[in-house]
């Protein structure tokens, strides 16, 4: 993979929303793509970045992030987005 630069915490909460919207707890939050892209920056802008510059310091730093400790610690901050996104959509 040929990369300039690329934030491994974006990488893990991508698929992260796109889980918990699809899940029974959000059936009518609107799951459009504004809405995702707005659940996954207002997620992003509340937790570290993890910035790497090779293939292999993404391995290295996904592994660290992608614990269970943390998916808990990162998921409370998808849902306060998906909560305040689902408050004030902006369509």
């Amino acid at each position: 993979m040929n990369m300039d630069y690329e934030n491994v915490m974006e990488e893990i909460v991508s698929p992260l929303v796109n889980i918990l919207m699809m899940g029974p707890d959000y059936p009518t939050f609107c799951k459009c793509k504004k809405c995702r892209n707005d659940i996954i920056a207002l997620s992003l802008n509340s937790l570290p970045g993890h910035y790497v510059t090779t293939e292999e310091g993404r391995i290295r730093v996904f592994e660290q992030l992608n614990t269970e400790e943390n998916r808990k610690w990162i998921n409370k901050r998808i849902i306060m987005a998906i909560h305040t996104v689902g408050k004030y959509p902006k369509h």
